[in-house]
């Protein structure tokens, strides 16, 4: 059993962390470059805590140019045990109305120009991806936002375009067809990453707009996404002092799902077969495996 060391992703207005401890800011590179920012780490009610904003300080940085894969790479170096996912996106469905929370456990990727892997020619892997978010740590967050008012759905589909424009019409109500519950923009390769990693992944997804199906809230207006959006940091925030009291009370075992794990039989290509270069970069990730 060990400690938990949570790596926090900041989306669209969570840019930093209040009452952190220690804190101490540390600029990190992987073989896949440098992450959006540098990383923020401290002790937030006894649990040790990674903070990274998704789309950098300010955020110059647009969806589809996030560095994932460096993401989740300087998380995994700086020694987290879990990643928790906090994003803003828009509702496909009535009853979740802006300010509410969905602890995403399903995806359907619809990006198209973001790479994907950290494998790849030189040393091949298929890691499984039927249950892509860690149900105890969704669990967990979800309990934290209950106790603190926020509503909260367990469970949902989250739609990942590509972005920045948002939906047309005919997009929405087709993704609505499909039985979609929220869309965003950077949940993807995220998780897919995060799996490769063997780190333990779960998503807050932060309900600021309906998506342009709705006509009683008419077309999403960047200004009233803006002002939810405010109100959502404050509940996120409040939700991880919950979670994080919690999590300092529980000695950490390895995930349920057995994620920790993915990779002893994910490996395709044999050992004569594979790139020394690409084994050297692949150490951070799956040294253990390697």
């Amino acid at each position: 059993m060990t400690q938990w060391k949570l790596g926090i992703i900041g989306g669209s207005g969570l840019y930093a962390l209040d009452g952190l401890e220690a804190v101490r800011s540390e600029a990190v590179t992987t073989p896949w470059g440098a992450p959006s920012a540098p990383l923020t780490l401290g002790r937030l009610n006894g649990t040790d805590l990674v903070f990274l904003p998704r789309h950098g300080a300010g955020h110059p940085i647009p969806p589809s140019d996030i560095p994932f894969r460096a993401n989740i790479a300087a998380l995994k170096m700086a020694g987290c045990t879990d990643i928790l996912s906090i994003s803003a996106c828009g509702s496909l469905r009535e009853h979740l109305a802006p300010g509410h929370f969905v602890l995403v456990d399903q995806y359907v990727d619809r990006t198209v120009s973001r790479e994907r892997s950290f494998f790849g020619p030189g040393c091949v892997a298929h890691v499984p991806l039927a249950r892509p978010v860690c149900g105890r740590l969704s669990g967990l967050a979800a309990d934290a936002a209950e106790a603190e008012g926020i509503p909260t759905q367990r469970g949902g589909t989250y739609l990942v375009m590509e972005g920045p424009q948002f939906s047309t019409r005919a997009e929405s109500e087709l993704y609505r067809q499909w039985g979609m519950d929220v869309i965003g923009m950077t949940n993807m390769p995220e998780a897919r990453l995060a799996r490769e990693a063997e780190l333990p992944y779960a998503s807050v997804a932060m309900v600021t707009d309906y998506d342009c199906w709705y006509d009683e809230a008419g077309e999403v207006d960047v200004a009233e996404v803006l002002r939810v959006m405010q109100g959502n940091t404050v509940k996120a925030k409040a939700m991880l002092t919950r979670l994080t009291g919690r999590l300092a009370s529980l000695q950490r075992t390895p995930s349920p799902d057995g994620i920790e794990r993915v990779l002893d039989t994910a490996l395709i290509t044999a050992p004569s077969a594979r790139d020394p270069q690409i084994l050297a970069d692949l150490d951070v990730i799956a040294g253990r495996v390697l």
